[in-house]
């Protein structure tokens, strides 16, 4: 099995190409912490608005460590605000400070701003990229390629009764005859943050979002308030069709 170490020390992609996005998302899962054990609870979203903060100057200020417990939106979510921070960083992407404000937690509803359109059912991330810009939505296995942003629904059922995980994607590898793993990186039952693989064969549906254009995360001091539609995934299901136009996904 490919571990996240061999795959980020492999030949980087050439630069202002996409994949080269994907490297800096790999990049960025290696200096995450391991562990932390993981809850979807008033203690975890507590724990993640202190890991997303600003200093003293305005600044995006990200505080993994203090992510604990955690659950797999946030660390996904964590992954996001690394790459734009390190991009800042290098005076590759501004952050203005409307655009600091509209990345932080502070107990959005799913479908408002931009941490409720992360975390919200159905195709939340995917529906942020949508709107903005950020990127390409696709469901391929055979496109996917290591560091790609992965929405993994465990059954056939999309928004409110639907059972999901957000992860960043590693690859897949043989499963000795059996079937095909798919390695990818999250926080996971129990232990939170590390890597793990399941069989494709438990994986009902994959929607995949690829970082291409970072730079249009400048679009989120604009950004309407609430997206109606991942706001009614609490309340109602969605089906294939629907939420694959939500994210630009051909049929």
């Amino acid at each position: 099995m490919n571990s996240i170490s061999n795959i980020i020390t492999g030949a980087p992609s050439e630069a202002n190409t996409p994949l080269a996005w994907n490297d800096r998302v790999l990049a960025a899962v290696k200096t995450m912490p391991s562990g932390g054990n993981y809850k979807t609870s008033s203690e975890a979203f507590a724990a993640l608005e202190r890991a997303i903060v600003t200093d003293q100057s305005g600044h995006l200020l990200l505080l993994p460590d203090q992510a604990k417990p955690n659950f797999c939106s946030e660390a996904t979510y964590l992954i996001f605000l690394t790459v734009l921070k390190q991009l800042n960083r290098e005076d590759l992407l501004p952050l203005t400070p409307a655009v600091v404000q509209a990345l932080l937690v502070k107990n959005q509803e799913d479908g408002s701003g931009v941490w409720g359109r992360w975390n919200a059912n159905g195709p939340g991330t995917a529906r942020l990229f949508q709107e903005l810009g950020l990127g390409r939505n696709f469901t391929s296995f055979a496109e996917a390629e290591p560091g790609d942003f992965l929405k993994i629904f465990w059954t056939e059922k999309i928004g409110a009764e639907e059972f999901g995980h957000s992860v960043i994607y590693l690859g897949s590898s043989d499963g000795n005859g059996s079937d095909d793993l798919v390695i990818f990186w999250s926080s996971n039952v129990p232990n939170g943050f590390g890597q793990k693989a399941v069989p494709k064969s438990k994986i009902k549906r994959a929607i995949f979002s690829r970082l291409e254009n970072p730079l249009a995360i400048s679009g989120v001091a604009s950004l309407p308030p609430r997206d109606e539609y991942l706001a009614a995934m609490l309340r109602r299901p969605s089906s294939e069709e629907e939420a694959f136009m939500m994210v630009g996904i051909p049929r």
